[in-house]
């Protein structure tokens, strides 16, 4: 396998840093002063696009690139081996004409929960109106945007993908087209069938060590069945800041309860959300579980189908071998788009949710032409 060349002119990437009053005091106390790398293409310093001279005013289309859990903006930018970087895979492929020069964004919106789901949360932050109250405007001033939103787009995969199609949901005023690669959909099947092995990491971290022999159940359960922490939750998560590696059943912990923080917040609860189980007997809490259902995309396709309608382009995929069973969410998203007339490209692939960054050959050229000049 041989890294696939971008030609002699890779575009050009400027870091700048922005300080954040969204993020400011957030309830994790992450950083909310942030480097904001942006991708230019070729041809925007010197007015040459595609060979072309002149043009040095000229402005061009936005991409928002919204990473996967436990990933920020920045990594994007990483050499990779055997693969291209996002910059590299855009520069290639404006060199081989698949689509036009655009301007790339890569914001960095981790937390100390590994990540957010791109929306605002009372227990991580407000991350959708970072998004769209501060970045958007603030690239638009420092570089030549076309400052409009149908001109800008996002994209992303798993939790990105989910921020994507949500934001084209919630905020169209903002965005004309998304590029959903695998994002999180119906959560039936993709966290629901998750979290019995969530509630075994989170049983080490009970206050008295379990014993063999006679248990009481009902004694055992005080505390643990409203979906508020009886403090398990919080000193897993003690534990899991305390260290440099994480091993993989506390990493799936964490992201189980990330998006509890980002479904499910409440100021009044300790840690600030509650979580959809009764944490000793594994009972599923229908009331907390249904304020998960409320962000799952395939359940608001019809509440949101005149901002989706709006949309100049959606792009959605996955693969049929996804380990988390996003395939069936997105089949379903794809159903539920064409049951209400919008009109959608919706893909699928032999692979499975890993190392799918090759997908933006196809996502990245379809939101060129829908946001093109």
């Amino acid at each position: 396998m041989t890294r696939k060349s971008s030609g002699d002119r890779p575009g050009t990437v400027r870091v700048l840093e922005f300080d954040s009053h969204v993020l400011a005091d957030n309830p994790l106390g992450d950083p909310h002063r942030r480097r904001l790398p942006v991708w230019l293409p070729p041809g925007y310093d010197d007015g040459t696009v595609r060979g072309r001279r002149g043009g040095r005013g000229r402005r061009f289309p936005v991409l928002f690139d919204l990473v996967g859990f436990t990933g920020s903006g920045p990594a994007h930018l990483n050499w990779r081996p055997f693969d291209e970087n996002v910059p590299e895979r855009a520069a290639r492929l404006v060199a081989e004409r698949r689509m036009g020069p655009a301007i790339i964004v890569f914001p960095d919106c981790f937390t100390s929960l590994g990540g957010n789901q791109y929306i605002n949360s009372s227990a991580i932050g407000r991350y959708a109106d970072y998004l769209t109250r501060e970045l958007i405007p603030f690239v638009d001033r420092e570089f030549r945007t076309l400052a409009s939103r149908e001109h800008r787009g996002c994209f992303g995969k798993s939790s990105g993908g989910y921020g994507a199609i949500i934001h084209g949901m919630r905020y169209p005023r903002y965005w004309g087209a998304i590029a959903d690669h695998s994002g999180d959909a119906l959560f039936d099947f993709c966290y629901l069938t998750d979290w019995p092995r969530t509630l075994n990491e989170l049983d080490r971290y009970r206050r008295h060590p379990r014993r063999a022999g006679r248990i009481d159940v009902l004694r055992d359960e005080r505390g643990a069945t409203d979906g508020r922490d009886d403090g398990r939750v919080k000193r897993f998560l003690e534990h899991v800041w305390s260290r440099e590696k994480v091993s993989d059943a506390e990493m799936h912990t964490l992201m189980n309860l990330a998006m509890a923080a980002s479904y499910d917040p409440d100021p009044r609860a300790p840690l600030g959300f509650r979580v959809p189980f009764n944490l000793e007997t594994g009972e599923l809490l229908p009331s907390r579980w249904r304020r998960w259902l409320r962000h799952d995309p395939v359940r608001l396709v019809g509440r949101f189908r005149a901002a989706l309608r709006s949309l100049r382009g959606i792009y959605i995929d996955c693969g049929w071998r996804d380990q988390y069973h996003l395939h069936y969410g997105a089949r379903l998203l794809s159903k539920r788009l064409a049951q209400h007339g919008i009109a959608h490209a919706y893909e699928e692939f032999d692979d499975n949710h890993s190392s799918i960054d090759y997908r933006m050959d196809s996502s990245l050229p379809f939101l060129y032409r829908a946001l093109k000049p």
